[in-house]
């Protein structure tokens, strides 16, 4: 029955889209779209996906249209500072971080401008598509500025006369220099997180929420996970350990035949460089395999 199926908001097109369908994949969702559609079919779940505008995910999710969304933290908390302006509070709920979507909502000059900290925004214009965030950001400064509301192209605004500086989303900071623009203060960091529907859920409805979250922590747990085993004279074993990235308390095998010698297995929630094995190999390791971690439950 349809009234016992999830519905997921994310992204439609932008730079969480792609990382949201990974992130569904790797919980084992199997989905069917068609090319255009706007929704696609959890085949092997009772799970539907809706793609949106990222801006109203966190309407569609407090309304109950969806249970739960895919938003940036950016969205959402322009969303909240929104509705406190008229008096509401948010009824969305966030029930995880997640490990990818991050950016920053910055503050950028045009090259060649001063910039000497919160102080040099007094009398200014600033462009920005999240009023909300930078009104807050101003108010906590002490710092009176006109800030100059836009739909898009904000990285324009200076040249174009319609402001002084600029309040966007930067990433790897490529859009600035293209705009011969300068980075100079962070306003808010943020990545994807997931948000779910205020009301209670039916039973069947709320065990699979509960399931796709614990997917969800195994899917982060492992995402820079290495498993590593290896080789090692037993009086090597406080330097080796220290060595291992991230692992808190290695398997230790005897090994048949060398009473001198143990094999270490170990999870590693770090990335295992090469400096790394390197460094395990010089305090005695050997026969040192590195395998990556697909799925984890604690």
């Amino acid at each position: 029955m349809d009234e016992l199926r999830l519905k997921l908001a994310i992204q439609k097109s932008g730079r969480l889209t792609e990382p949201s369908l990974d992130l569904l994949v790797r919980c084992g969702l199997k989905i069917s779209r068609g090319k255009d559609q706007l929704m696609a079919y959890g085949e092997n779940m009772p799970l539907d996906v809706l793609f949106v505008r990222d801006d109203d995910i966190p309407d569609l999710v407090q309304e109950d249209v969806c249970d739960l969304g895919l938003v940036g933290l950016n969205v959402l908390e322009e969303k909240r500072l929104e509705l406190a302006s008229r008096g509401h509070a948010a009824r969305f709920q966030q029930v995880r971080t997640l490990d990818f979507g991050r950016c920053r909502l910055a503050l950028a000059v045009p090259d060649g401008a001063s910039f000497e900290g919160p102080s040099s925004l007094r009398g200014k214009r600033i462009a920005t598509t999240y009023p909300y965030l930078l009104e807050k950001y101003l108010r906590e400064r002490d710092v009176c500025a006109e800030i100059v509301t836009l739909s898009g192209a904000v990285e324009i605004a200076p040249r174009l006369g319609r402001a002084d500086l600029i309040c966007d989303l930067v990433s790897t900071g490529s859009t600035l220099q293209a705009n011969h623009l300068r980075e100079v203060e962070t306003v808010l960091e943020s990545h994807a997180v997931l948000i779910r529907t205020p009301l209670d859920l039916p039973p069947l409805k709320d065990e699979w929420v509960q399931r796709l979250l614990m997917r969800i922590d195994g899917v982060q747990q492992v995402r820079e996970s290495k498993y590593i085993m290896l080789h090692a004279p037993r009086s090597a074993l406080g330097e080796i350990r220290k060595l291992l990235p991230g692992s808190e308390s290695p398997t230790i095998i005897p090994l048949e035949g060398f009473p001198d010698r143990v094999a270490i297995h170990a999870v590693c929630r770090e990335n295992v460089f090469w400096e790394t094995l390197e460094s395990l190999k010089k305090a005695g390791a050997s026969a040192l395999l590195v395998l990556p971690v697909e799925k984890m439950l604690a």
